[in-house]
């Protein structure tokens, strides 16, 4: 009689750079003979991928852990890992911690999981954290959706935000070739992805780092060069990229995103603060002046783009009039969606150790009131699409109601219409939008379907 496959889980904690990594992560432990189950007490391996951005991401992480250290101890055949940026910043202390691990392994080493895993298979409890140059991916994911997918083109970040642990548990830059993004893309593109989101930490330093990277005083390999080089994948029919750094977004890249049909017109773009001296004290490296001529020159060129950024309240220091100055700028700018955070202190982090950090009190009222008005302005910019007719990409059934299909504008709002997802799912939709919400859409789908 066969025996049946070891079962593996993934939970994914954080960034859409670590929703990538599970899947490649998924692919090798499938390609291993694994195969996945929903339930993670129903696993032979757990894997959490983890992230440490605040503080409640990463006590989560440890939660989590003990259920299933409790249950190893009755269980020894159980695997257990932890993957991602809390297992790179606490490496061997996770270990002390949880003596029941049996690999702890940091994001550079994501595409290592199948040696790792052996060592681990082989009786050793390993520990995988050392800088390493990423090889490039051979491994076929094991993709979350049908209809949308990431292609990560650069690792790691150089920059030095005072506030962040990124640059600390990811490591320096490091893009990938046009040519193996581009081989990427085909592949998803000959098996039916019609959506791909390029991702990068600070995706705007793609390139600098490749070999031959300036030519004639100006950088051969940019991200606006690898849009133009990659836009016509057969197949794909749309593409966005993130996450966007203001310090090296360029005109450029705004023109070619006018320019190329496929790109989407969609810009994440996060600032922050709206306050100047709170800017250099986090080490951005741009003033809100120059955020704010960013978004003229993208409302100049691109006047219907939606806008959605990252925003920190209650940074060390920060006073009311900062904190009014962020409030401002979000009232002036008019964002379609802001990722709002309280400022966490991360551990080896510059912030961190200030003395002038702010009562969890003030960082929760100034939160809640940064949200009422990012809701407000939300409501608004939703405003614009009530009666218009929108193309929609169906990627799902409604979960909430099996009667509709949901799926995004090239804006990237949610949207909902009614229809079986059997026909729709993958379809580029005109769907005419009758209901509108500050976050997502309603609609009535016209026929005939685009594609």
């Amino acid at each position: 009689m066969p025996t049946l496959p070891r079962r593996y889980h993934i939970t994914t904690f954080g960034c859409q750079m670590n929703k990538a990594d599970s899947e490649r992560m998924a692919g090798i432990l499938e390609n291993m003979g694994f195969a996945w189950t929903e339930e993670p007490n129903d696993a032979d391996l757990i894997l959490y991928n983890t992230c440490t951005i605040r503080d409640n991401a990463e006590q989560k992480v440890y939660s989590y852990l003990g259920r299933q250290a409790k249950r190893k101890q009755e269980d020894p055949h159980l695997t257990l890992i932890v993957a991602g940026c809390v297992a790179q910043q606490e490496g061997e202390k996770l270990l002390r911690r949880v003596p029941e691990l049996d690999l702890v392994m940091g994001p550079q080493h994501a595409n290592r999981l199948q040696d790792l895993l052996e060592q681990v298979l082989a009786g050793s409890q390993v520990v995988a954290t050392e800088p390493i140059h990423i090889i490039e991916d051979i491994t076929k994911p094991r993709r979350d959706s049908t209809v949308t997918a990431w292609v990560n083109v650069i690792y790691g970040c150089n920059e030095r935000c005072t506030y962040c642990v990124v640059p600390n548990v990811r490591g320096v830059e490091q893009s990938r070739t046009p040519d193996a993004i581009r081989a990427e893309m085909e592949t998803l593109g000959h098996q039916g992805y019609k959506e791909i989101t390029l991702l990068g930490q600070n995706i705007d330093a793609y390139g600098r780092d490749l070999p031959g990277s300036t030519l004639e005083g100006r950088h051969r390999h940019t991200l606006t060069d690898l849009l133009y080089y990659v836009h016509d994948v057969s197949g794909v029919e749309r593409i966005r990229f993130a996450t966007s750094h203001p310090r090296y977004f360029t005109e450029r890249l705004i023109r070619a995103c006018a320019e190329l049909p496929k790109v989407c017109e969609h810009f994440h773009i996060p600032f922050q603060s709206g306050d100047n001296d709170l800017l250099k004290a986090m080490g951005r490296g741009y003033s809100q002046e120059k955020y704010r001529r960013i978004i003229d020159t993208i409302r100049h060129l691109m006047p219907d783009a939606a806008l959605s950024a990252d925003v920190i309240v209650g940074f060390p220091g920060e006073t009311e009039q900062q904190f009014e100055n962020t409030l401002r700028l979000v009232e002036e700018v008019g964002f379609d969606l802001i990722n709002t955070a309280a400022y966490s202190p991360r551990p080896g982090t510059p912030a961190a150790v200030w003395e002038n950090q702010l009562s969890e009190e003030v960082k929760s009222d100034r939160l809640q009131r940064l949200n009422h008005l990012m809701s407000i302005k939300a409501m608004e910019r939703s405003q614009r699409y009530l009666g218009r007719i929108e193309e929609i990409l169906v990627e799902e059934q409604n979960e909430k109601n099996p009667t509709q299909v949901m799926g995004r504008t090239r804006g990237n709002r949610l949207t909902f219409f009614p229809g079986e997802i059997q026909a729709f799912k993958g379809k580029l939709v005109k769907v005419q939008i009758t209901d509108v919400r500050a976050f997502s859409l309603t609609g009535e789908v016209l026929v005939p379907v685009i594609s």
